[in-house]
């Protein structure tokens, strides 16, 4: 059975460090798919059958990825399978990430309070998610991973082996420190086994779509850029934090390039071209690096 196939490929790359969230759900997708049509080995026609399906065109190219990748590790082993080329184009950019200001993030705050407590602790689960992610830039699913354990002595936070296999260390701001530990303090009179800071209604780690979910009703709670065409996400909160961090970045060539390498090892990224796009997010950015190229090409030209 193609799902066989499936878990087996999935088994070998969690054990070299991968997280693969969204492609074990789209692969064991496919293969439920494919069995459908009576597929026992990848076929082009039928994994560009249901990558068609996707809604969008980034979706599509996706979907067509993963299965691509799959059917390479397969054809090493039964050439059967076929190897698909993909057919749709990946997006050319990246969309400009929405930066909040500081008001806004506190209206989000407050927003998250609001909620219906559906469960104990669901406002300050929120809230304090919220404003952890504004405070540090973590990924929404570093910051869902976090257990007792990874908050350790001094304000530091450890996210263990995340996005690319990789852990690193991340120092909280003293304000920030204050509202986690209010914040564990309540969470340590919870009579549950699950160790996760972040718990849901069934007290169990958070699902990253349940997040995005109540995160949409947090954002119109607080009247966020409601008429914008793309939302404002949660992930955003992550980009208002290196945006705003590479605004405060001193000029000076050396003293540009360390603080990149700083800001990229704090934020997690494999490669500081990640970090470099930052500097398209704000017209401050740019009117900044104006001046800096002013000054630089004028210096060369004295």
């Amino acid at each position: 059975m193609l799902i066989d196939h499936v878990e087996r490929y999935l088994a070998l790359r969690r054990t070299l460090g991968f997280k693969l969230r969204n492609v074990s759900g789209n692969l064991r997708a496919f293969a439920r798919f494919a069995a459908e049509r009576g597929d026992t080995h990848v076929r082009v026609a039928t994994a560009v059958a249901w990558a068609s399906a996707a809604p969008s065109q980034a979706t599509r190219h996706v979907r067509l990825r993963n299965i691509a990748n799959l059917a390479r590790f397969l054809h090493t082993e039964d050439p059967v399978h076929e190897v698909p080329s993909n057919h749709f184009p990946a997006p050319k950019q990246r969309p400009v990430p929405y930066i909040y200001t500081p008001e806004e993030i506190t209206r989000l705050i407050g927003a998250a309070q609001q909620l219906r407590e559906t469960y104990p602790l669901r406002r300050q689960v929120y809230a304090t998610l919220i404003g952890l992610i504004a405070a540090t830039g973590l990924r929404v699913s570093e910051a869902l991973d976090l257990r007792f354990s990874n908050v350790l002595p001094e304000g530091v936070l450890q996210i263990r082996r995340t996005k690319f296999g990789k852990s690193r260390l991340v120092p909280l701001h003293p304000t920030a420190v204050t509202a986690l530990n209010r914040y564990l303090e309540a969470r340590r009179q919870l009579a549950v086994t699950d160790d996760h800071l972040f718990l849901s209604a069934g007290d169990r780690r958070i699902g990253s779509s349940m997040v995005e979910y109540t995160f949409r009703r947090i954002r119109q709670l607080a009247e966020i850029a409601p008429a914008r065409t793309r939302p404002p996400r949660i992930h955003d909160l992550r980009h208002t934090v290196a945006t705003r961090a590479l605004e405060q970045c001193p000029m000076g060539r050396e003293t540009v390039g360390r603080h990149f390498v700083a800001l990229a090892t704090y934020l997690g990224h494999s490669d500081i071209k990640h970090t470099y796009w930052y500097l398209e997010a704000t017209p401050e950015l740019m009117s900044g690096l104006a001046v800096a190229a002013e000054a630089l090409f004028g210096r060369g030209a004295a």
